[in-house]
């Protein structure tokens, strides 16, 4: 059966297309779902050519570009970041962006992103997250429900094997999101109403940079709903992506 749909989901910092393999079940066969791993992420070697946001957006260019294709690009978290910097360069070739907990907005201000400003705090906090000691304690600060073991094992170890890890502070910075210009094309700023990694206050800050996008909060989700309810997690993207291409409201039950 040829697909009708195609969704591209960018994974965030630390790990990599993996964190998308909980909804594979639930994507029916009208839809194509790919989730590249970007290099120097879950295990991937890194690229030494990519130096800028914009090297990984030629590069995600080559990868989901296809026959005349125009997907939907889901971004989450630092795929978010890379998203934005995609639409800069090469908006005709998508059909329309969801952005889910985006990183960007604030960066100056938030604490995190501070405290990550230091090589020796980003080397750190990399060790400690997928530190097999810790991860009883950020298991119970990311998650808000069960998930099976063998696949947080591999999310956390996920975090050790990234040697990009560090390299997405220096290129996702303040500045950079100041100077991106606003793009015109259907878009979707998703956010879980239980997130407590980043805010949905922050939304109104990237609806700058996408005047046409709409704002889509679920009640019942945290960070990552990928993994924690798949099956509502697949629906729900395949439905707004629906509604982006053509260009109708979404409505969320």
């Amino acid at each position: 059966m040829t697909a009708s749909l195609s969704i591209i989901g960018i994974h965030g910092n630390g790990g990599g297309g993996f964190r998308y393999e909980r909804i594979r079940p639930f994507i029916p066969p009208t839809v194509r779902f790919e989730a590249p791993t970007l290099p120097g992420f879950g295990g991937e070697p890194a690229n030494p050519s990519l130096r800028t946001l914009a090297d990984y957006a030629n590069w995600l260019r080559d990868r989901i570009v296809r026959n005349g294709e125009r997907p939907v690009l889901l971004g989450h978290g630092i795929g978010g970041s890379i998203v934005l910097e995609y639409l800069q360069h090469f908006p005709e070739t998508v059909g329309g962006v969801i952005l889910h907990a985006p990183v960007g907005a604030n960066l100056d201000t938030r604490f995190f992103p501070k405290l990550m400003g230091f090589e020796a705090t980003r080397s750190f906090g990399k060790w400690l997250f997928s530190s097999r000691i810790a991860r009883p304690v950020f298991r119970k600060m990311l998650f808000s429900e069960s998930v099976p073991d063998d696949f947080l094992n591999r999310f956390f170890d996920e975090y050790r094997q990234c040697t990009a890890f560090s390299q997405m502070f220096d290129l996702i910075t303040a500045e950079w999101f100041v100077g991106l210009k606003p793009v015109e094309i259907p878009a979707a700023l998703l956010w879980g109403a239980r997130e407590r990694v980043l805010k949905v206050e922050q939304a109104a800050l990237f609806r700058e940079k996408l005047p046409r996008a709409q704002t889509v909060i679920i009640d019942e989700w945290d960070h990552f709903p990928m993994i924690e309810q798949p099956e509502d997690y697949a629906g729900k993207i395949i439905e707004i992506s629906h509604s982006l291409l053509s260009s109708t409201p979404v409505t969320i039950a």
